[in-house]
């Protein structure tokens, strides 16, 4: 998802069903009522999101492709779109194009190979600048710091991999330290007191906080952790829970549970509104074991108190 203040919608992209379906949507949605205000029907199938500064274009990626489009947040249309060079699996697939970052006037994107690495994009130029190489077994969420000046991307081998933007180059890699094996997925940070929060909703099934002057964990909370948004304004932090099928909110000081809200289907994703008090979940219908869903996914609005 990304909220476009110039158009002032929400995007949503969506791979749709994976059985007899090519192709995928972005919709534009009003974010007051969900209402469809559009459809951009792609060729390709739609995962992660990233928003310029100015809100006026967006990108997502097309993961089973190896791809990253450009759309354009008023209309919806694609403009551009690059298809990464690189090796094709047995399978027919190239490593996989998750989450997106943008910073500057770059585009981080984590590929799920193994081992995975980090295609960073010029957006001025929309093509390949480099590839960050060795960052691990899959690459999944990638957070910009304020407070170190670094990229921190999370990894399927249990680790925080610290990047300097600037050289492109990993400078440290944090680990839990604690002998368990971990596939870190999404992060998010407090940088007014260093804390970063990585999830992990397989191999651990836990949230671990990081001291980011150290590199060490300082807490963990147990229970499965997928997405994750810190909200600056209201000292509050929001996982969203698959397995569990529910939504925490939590005091991020205590983190104490101060709300929780269940759904029929597995929360994903999450964004927090422009105004910090409305958060937005996408939710996830079952797959069949014929790869088909049961049911549609959906889009929720949370009204925070």
């Amino acid at each position: 998802m990304a909220y476009s203040p110039v158009s002032k919608a929400l995007f949503v992209a969506s791979a749709q069903a994976f059985k007899n379906v090519n192709g995928g949507i972005i919709y534009r949605l009003d974010p007051a009522t969900l209402t469809t205000q559009s459809e951009t029907h792609t060729d390709m199938k739609n995962f992660g999101t990233a928003i310029n500064e100015a809100g006026e274009v967006f990108y997502t990626t097309n993961s089973l492709d190896g791809a990253i489009s450009k759309v354009d947040a008023q209309s919806g249309k694609v403009l551009q779109r690059l298809v990464f060079p690189g090796k094709i699996s047995k399978e027919g697939y190239p490593a996989g194009a998750r989450e997106v970052l943008w910073h500057g006037n770059e585009l981080y994107v984590g590929r799920v190979a193994d081992p995975g690495y980090i295609s960073v994009v010029d957006t001025r130029s929309f093509k390949l600048k480099t590839e960050i190489k060795n960052a691990g077994k899959w690459v999944t969420g990638i957070i910009y710091s304020p407070l170190t000046e670094r990229i921190y991307a999370a990894n399927g081998s249990g680790e925080i991999l610290v990047i300097n933007p600037r050289s492109h180059k990993i400078e440290k890699r944090w680990t839990a330290g604690d002998g368990k094996e971990y596939l870190f997925l999404n992060m998010a940070e407090d940088p007014a007191t260093g804390r970063l929060f990585v999830t992990d909703d397989s191999k651990g099934k836990v949230m671990l906080i990081f001291d980011e002057r150290t590199g060490k964990v300082i807490k963990r909370i147990e229970g499965d952790a997928l997405g994750i948004k810190f909200n600056a304004k209201r000292n509050e932090l929001y996982i969203s829970q698959r397995e569990s099928k529910k939504v925490l909110q939590l005091d991020a000081t205590t983190y104490a549970v101060k709300n929780s809200w269940s759904f029929d289907k597995s929360p994903n994703s999450l964004l927090i509104g422009p105004d910090n008090n409305t958060l937005f979940v996408t939710l996830k219908a079952e797959f069949n074991k014929d790869s088909s869903t049961k049911g549609t996914d959906e889009v929720v609005r949370i009204v925070l108190k």
